[in-house]
């Protein structure tokens, strides 16, 4: 996986109706199913992103709370939309003040290495530097945890270094 900061940050597209589409890609040398068991297994998917809880299949729903959101809420009704495994999960949140969150992550193998595609629409008025910086941290945290990289710095000091690719100042 390259290690250049640019091309960590993820891009952002337009979709034909104006829509802005946040693109993560992330790759390592593990094995598809590995990459799939941290994506999915509670005990792993705690050590990067949250806690789910409920049913585990296509049409399944449940609880989602993200790890950095934890102390503010309890968390989100969640529906799984699409889940073949070890390839594509779809996943959906109902948000209190925005319209619906839904992420869509694909993997594949190419090279030996394990690719990720993680995938996020915006309203077209988004501002999605934010959110993007959000899931770069989390995405980071996921090379942790399967790469052995070290986990990112905390919120207010990874925004210090990340911050200003995201046209964002350290506060």
């Amino acid at each position: 996986m390259t290690e250049h900061l640019g091309t960590r940050r993820g891009t952002v597209t337009r979709e034909d109706d104006g829509r802005q589409r946040l693109e993560f890609r992330r790759s390592w040398p593990d094995p598809i199913e590995d990459v799939w068991s941290a994506l999915t297994e509670p005990h792993r998917l705690a050590r990067w992103i949250g806690r789910y809880e409920g049913e585990r299949r296509a049409g399944g729903t449940g609880t989602f709370v993200m790890t950095q959101e934890e102390g503010e809420h309890a968390g989100d009704p969640t529906t799984i939309l699409e889940c073949d495994p070890p390839r594509r999960l779809v996943v959906e949140w109902v948000q209190q003040e925005t319209e619906n969150w839904r992420v869509a992550l694909d993997l594949w193998s190419e090279d030996g290495r394990t690719w990720l595609s993680f995938v996020q629409v915006f309203p077209a008025e988004a501002d999605v530097a934010d959110m993007a910086m959000g899931w770069h941290w989390y995405l980071d945290k996921l090379d942790s945890v399967l790469g052995g990289r070290p986990a990112p710095a905390e919120w207010d000091a990874f925004v210090a270094e990340v911050g200003p690719g995201y046209g964002r100042s350290p506060s």
